[in-house]
This record gives structure tokens, C-alpha cells and sequence, in this order.
């Protein structure tokens, strides 16, 4: 089985404190990231895939690019992860055409110890050493809201993520008094658990 379930983490979990190397295509250095300077102040995306120099990888991350603006302006930053070093992350950023246009840091585990975290690492097999794909949304507070794993052979939408922030943001703003119904977009109705659709917001 591909996930650690017992070591990973959950929905509803909270995120424990975190010093993360990344290559950080802002500043072209390798940086040090804490986890703990986000709390109360920004969500997190953390979004592993499984290696540089890919074919599927690339079209995720370029997708993720083209909505990073969007994903900042939700007081959001986006985490990349996968089990590549932050030199490989460099050189990736600095050859491919769809990776130069990435600003969010791009962060490296090469032992695996963060995917293992989420459940994302794969253990053994033709991939052993590499990590699902796997999307995982934290709130200020450190709380994993939503988490998706993917077979490495499908791709994400970078739309239904931001969709998806947008939403768990929404909830958290209203103190879960509100929630919002299947493909909620911002200004449609929601719901109050045990009555029906509460007026557009």
C-alpha cells in the first residue's frame, strides 16, 4: 500500500512545526522555510508531486503558476514538494519552459520524511522513493482542511483548487455557521446545517 496511513496526517489534524529547505525562484536561493512563521497568518498548499523532469509534473505546476496570483491574493503560498534537491529544483526551473514562470518556493524532500507526513510517499515498487500526487490545504491555525491523492498518472486542476480555498476560506470566516454546497463558488448561496440554501452572499 502506497499511503502510510498511521504516520499520515488527516483531515482535522493539525500541522506540526516544520523547517522545510525549498529552492525559492523569488529570490534564486535555496531557503529555509518554518512553518510556524505562516501560523495565524496565511493558509498553505502543499503540493507534492512525484519528480522533476517530467512530463506530467511540468503541465501541474505551470497550471499552478498561471493561478499563484490569485492563490497570494486569498492570503495563501503555494508549497511544492517532491523528493528532488534543491539544485535539481534550480536547474529545473532554470531549463524548462514551463517551470520559469513558478514563484512560489519549491521545496525539497529527498528523504522522503514530508511525504511520509501526508501519506504521499511510496515506499516500494517501480516508484519507491517518489510521492504521490497530493494536495493538501492548511488553515492559519495549522489545521489540514482538505487533502487529495492522486495515482501519479492523473493530473490536478489548479481551478478546483483555488475553488476549493476559496470555500474552506468562506467557512472559516463565518465560524462554520455557513457552508458551502457542491462547485460553491464565491457570491452563490450556501447552506446553515439543518436549513436550506441561505441567500447569495
Amino acid at each position: 500500500m502506497h499511503n502510510e496511513e498511521k504516520k499520515a496526517l488527516a483531515v482535522g489534524a493539525e500541522l506540526p512545526a516544520l523547517h522545510l529547505v525549498a529552492y525559492d525562484p523569488k529570490k534564486d536561493k535555496e531557503v529555509t522555510l518554518r512553518t510556524e512563521d505562516y501560523r495565524g497568518k496565511k493558509w498553505l498548499i502543499f503540493f507534492f508531486y512525484p519528480a522533476d523532469f517530467t512530463f506530467i509534473c511540468p503541465t501541474e505546476l505551470k497550471e499552478m503558476a498561471q493561478r499563484y496570483p490569485e492563490i497570494e491574493k486569498e492570503g495563501a503560498e503555494v508549497l511544492s514538494v517532491s523528493t528532488d534537491t534543491v539544485f535539481v529544483h534550480k536547474a529545473w526551473h532554470d531549463h524548462s519552459d514551463a517551470i520559469k514562470n513558478v514563484q512560489f518556493p519549491m521545496v525539497a524532500d529527498p528523504t522522503g520524511k514530508l511525504a511520509r507526513l501526508f501519506g504521499t510517499y511510496i515506499p516500494e515498487g517501480g516508484d519507491a522513493g517518489l510521492s504521490l500526487r497530493g494536495t493538501f490545504i492548511v488553515d492559519p491555525d495549522g489545521i489540514v482542511k482538505t487533502m487529495e491523492i492522486h495515482d501519479n498518472s492523473i493530473g490536478r486542476n489548479a481551478g478546483e483548487l483555488v475553488r476549493k480555498l476559496k470555500a474552506a476560506k468562506f467557512v472559516r470566516d463565518n465560524g462554520g455557521v455557513q457552508v458551502c454546497p457542491a462547485s460553491w463558488e464565491p457570491g452563490e448561496s450556501t447552506l446553515k446545517p439543518g436549513m436550506d440554501l441561505v441567500g447569495k452572499i
